[in-house]
C-alpha cells in the first residue's frame, strides 16, 4: 500500500495527450505499411543506442572553412562573371596550344572538334533523329589531323571513307533512315571539316609567326563576340533575329562588325601576310558576317530540338559548340579569304 501511495499521480488531460499521440502515431504506422514502407523503430523508446553523429571529413572541413573565407562577391557571381571566368580559361588554354606549336594545335583543334560533334548529335537525338554518333565523331576528330599530315588528300580520304561507311551502316542497320545519314554526315563537316580550314593558316607561315596569324584569326572571333555581346547587353534596342537569337540586336551586330574589322587590321602587319588595310577591314567585316551567321545557324538547331544550350561543359556559355558556332564558319571564310587573294602562300 505504501509502495502504491508513493505512485505520482498523472492528471485526466496528460493522459488524454498520450492517448492522441499514440493513436496519431499508429494511424501513420498504418499508412506507411499500407504504402509498402518498412516500419519505424523508435530508438529512443527501445532502448537501443543511437548512432553517433557521423564525424566530418577533413576535406569538407577545408571546404568549409574556404566558402567562410571566400567573399561575397564571389560566393554569388553574375552571370557575366561567370560567362568571363570560363572564357578566360578558354582563351588561356587556346593560346597555349597554339603557341606550343602545330602539334598541340592540331590536338586542341581535333579535340575541339570532336566535343562540339558530340554535343550536336546529342541535340537532334532530341528532335527524333538518330545518328551515328561513332562515325560522325570519328570523322569530326580526324578532318584537322588529316589536313595537317595529308593535306587536301586527307580531307577527301576521310570524306570518302565517312560516307561509305555511312552507306553500309545505312544497309546494314534497318532502323535507320535516309535522315538519319544525312544528320550524322553533317555534323562531321560542320565540326570537322569547316575547322580544318584553320590548319591551312597555321601551315601557311611556319614557325612563330604562323602561331601569331592564327591567334590573330581567333582574336578577331573573340573581338565580335565579345563587344557585340557588351553593346548588345547595354545599348542594344533592335532585335537582330527576335525568333532565333532574342538578346542580339543591331547595335551589337554593327559593333561586332567593327571591332572584327580592326582586329584584322592587325592581321595585315604580321610578316608573310601581304593584305593592305583597307583589305583587311573588309575581310574582318565579311568574316564577322559569317561568323553571326554560324551563332544564328546553331540558335536556329536549339530551337528546332528545343533545347537552350548544346551542353553544360562551359558553365556561363552552355557547351564548347555554344562558344565555337562562330568559330566554324569563320575558319573557312577566312582561309578562302587568305588563300583566295594571294595574302598567305598556300602549299597543301
Amino acid at each position: 500500500m505504501a509502495a502504491c501511495e508513493d505512485e505520482v499521480r498523472l492528471s485526466p488531460e496528460l493522459l488524454e495527450g498520450v492517448a492522441d499521440q499514440v493513436a496519431c502515431r499508429a494511424v501513420v504506422q498504418e499508412q506507411e505499411v499500407a504504402q509498402g514502407l518498412p516500419p519505424r523503430i523508435d530508438r529512443s523508446a527501445s532502448g537501443v543506442q543511437q548512432d553517433p553523429e557521423p564525424k566530418v571529413k577533413a576535406t569538407t572541413r577545408a571546404a568549409n572553412f574556404a566558402k567562410k573565407k571566400t567573399p561575397q562577391r564571389f560566393k554569388n557571381p553574375t552571370d557575366l562573371q561567370v560567362r568571363m571566368r570560363t572564357g578566360t580559361v578558354y582563351i588561356v588554354i587556346t593560346i597555349a596550344c597554339i603557341l606550343l606549336g602545330p602539334i598541340p594545335t592540331v590536338l586542341m583543334l581535333s579535340a575541339t572538334a570532336g566535343i562540339c560533334a558530340s554535343e550536336f548529335y546529342y541535340m537532334v537525338r532530341r528532335d527524333a533523329k538518330l545518328p551515328n554518333e561513332l562515325l560522325g565523331t570519328i570523322a569530326a576528330v580526324l578532318y584537322p589531323l588529316s589536313a595537317y599530315f595529308l593535306g587536301w588528300s586527307g580531307l577527301v580520304c576521310v570524306t570518302v571513307a565517312l560516307m561509305l561507311s555511312l552507306l553500309i551502316w545505312y544497309v546494314f542497320w534497318t532502323r535507320s533512315r535516309i535522315g538519319d545519314v544525312s544528320v550524322s554526315f553533317f555534323g562531321a563537316c560542320y565540326t570537322g571539316m569547316l575547322l580544318s580550314g584553320l590548319i591551312v593558316i597555321r601551315s601557311a607561315i611556319p614557325g612563330f609567326w604562323g602561331s601569331i596569324l592564327l591567334l590573330a584569326v581567333y582574336a578577331s572571333v573573340w573581338a565580335n563576340d565579345s563587344f557585340a555581346y557588351l553593346v548588345g547587353s547595354k545599348l542594344g534596342r533592335h532585335k537582330l533575329a527576335p525568333q532565333l537569337s532574342p538578346k542580339k540586336s543591331w547595335e551589337g551586330f554593327i559593333a561586332g562588325l567593327i571591332f572584327s574589322g580592326l582586329a584584322w587590321i592587325g592581321i595585315s602587319f604580321i610578316p608573310g601576310v601581304t593584305l593592305g588595310i583597307p583589305q583587311a577591314f573588309v575581310f574582318g567585316v565579311i568574316c564577322a558576317f559569317m561568323e553571326v551567321l554560324g551563332d544564328l545557324a546553331e540558335s536556329r538547331i536549339k530551337r528546332n530540338v528545343g533545347v537552350k544550350d548544346s551542353g553544360t561543359i562551359m558553365p556561363g556559355h552552355g557547351g564548347l559548340l555554344d562558344r565555337c558556332d562562330s568559330l566554324f564558319l569563320a575558319a573557312i571564310t577566312s582561309t578562302l579569304l587568305l588563300v583566295g587573294s594571294g595574302a598567305i602562300p598556300f602549299s597543301m
